[in-house]
């Protein structure tokens, strides 16, 4: 092993690429874990209507969203799951995420209440407390 001249006896180099190349893994798996999530929320549904309601800002509190079509698949990180694995999934996010987890339910207009419900009760079942529905203002629909 070759030892640079100019260090003196007793002192230590470090290699600092290693960490430079895991912060910049890091960084990238961020990146596109957070596009991902963009994308999930952006998946063309006709959302119903409200007259009511707030609009929530983009904060970043750790949020699950479920999508259900108008047949009833259900659609968890754009993918058909059932609804014992939404339940699982819930309750593995609330372990990661603690209390503040949120559950935003996104689904077609026309979608009985029948699909909405189970995804309602593994989310209570979960200890899932926060859920919201994603909504347009009935202005925005016209």
């Amino acid at each position: 092993m070759k030892v640079h001249a100019n260090l003196r006896p007793g002192q230590f180099d470090f290699n600092m690429t290693p960490m430079i190349d895991v912060v910049f893994l890091l960084i990238i798996f961020f990146l596109v874990s957070s596009h991902l999530a963009k994308q999930e929320s952006q998946l063309p549904l006709p959302l119903p209507t409200a007259e009511t309601g707030t609009e929530i800002v983009d904060d970043q509190s750790p949020r699950v969203v479920v999508n259900v079509e108008r047949d009833g698949r259900i659609l968890l990180a754009g993918k058909a799951v059932s609804l014992e694995e939404i339940g699982r999934r819930l309750e593995f996010q609330r372990g990661q995420s603690g209390d503040d987890l949120e559950v935003r339910i996104r689904c077609d207009r026309n979608v009985p209440y029948e699909y909405v419900k189970p995804i309602m009760l593994a989310a209570a079942e979960a200890g899932v407390w926060n859920v919201n529905f994603a909504v347009i203002r009935q202005e925005d629909a016209r």
